[in-house]
């Protein structure tokens, strides 16, 4: 299978899981980068942010149009994020390319396991300051850092700590992974990272047009079984990047 067809079919994936689950797709960005396209781990999550924003912002405008989505509570949890986001951007291209592979590769296998466990995030009601300060700053951190979007951490958080409903939680979620991703890619811009766009541009054309789908798609199908299949991907992607990081 030629590398354009590999990436047109990736780019479809990621777009689906953002725009059903507001949250997976971004993290199967960055191996499909690296093991189908041959990005290099710092080229694989810069890029990834590129098509994170993107995906994230087109299934964001989805939810909005059916008004899933708390724009305060989610720009005041993004806001807290960005400074970490930009700091922790400039910071991971000095990182070994090996060491940047296996803590991806924990953080996939984090989320693949969250996803399985199907358990929905219950609000108390109660919304605190300084939590939601240190959640926000958290995930823009996990961002920044990994070029991912998030997702999978924000939407527990803004149910949990910002009380936001459920239903509205996967449209919220695409605002903050939005924000903090490009305040990562921002900081990013000075380090000298070679970009592949004929390869990029593809995979972000379907992955746009997989978030529009992936949001009809989560209005017939469960969340729960949803995850399952998601979930069982992304564990298999961290297994599969955990030992070639170590070999």
């Amino acid at each position: 299978m030629s590398a354009f067809v590999l990436t047109l079919v990736a780019g479809g994936l990621v777009g689906l899981a953002l725009g059903a689950l507001g949250a997976g797709g971004s993290i199967l960005t960055v191996p499909a980068l690296i093991y189908l396209l041959g990005f290099s781990p710092v080229a694989a999550t810069t890029a990834g942010l590129v098509i994170v924003i993107a995906t994230a912002v087109t299934a964001l405008l989805a939810h909005a149009r059916a008004g899933a989505v708390r724009w305060r509570a989610g720009l005041l949890f993004a806001a807290a994020g960005l400074p970490p986001a930009a700091a922790a951007g400039a910071l991971s291209s000095r990182v070994p390319e090996p060491v940047l592979t296996l803590m991806f590769a924990g953080l996939a296998a984090l989320a693949a396991v969250r996803m399985l466990r199907r358990r929905a995030p219950r609000g108390d009601g109660r919304v605190s300051a300084a939590r939601a300060a240190g959640a926000g700053a958290g995930l823009g951190a996990v961002t920044g850092f990994l070029g991912v979007g998030g997702g999978f951490l924000a939407v527990p958080a803004l149910v949990g700590v910002l009380a936001v409903p459920m239903s509205a939680a996967v449209g919220t979620s695409l605002l903050v992974v939005a924000a903090n991703a490009l305040a990562a890619l921002t900081a990013r811009a000075f380090t000298a990272v070679h970009l592949d766009w004929a390869l990029i541009m593809p995979f972000l054309a379907t992955a746009v047009l997989g978030a529009w789908d992936g949001r009809r798609l989560a209005a017939k199908v469960s969340a729960a079984t949803l995850q399952r299949v998601f979930g069982g991907v992304l564990l298999v992607v961290a297994v599969g990047m955990g030992v070639s990081a170590v070999r």
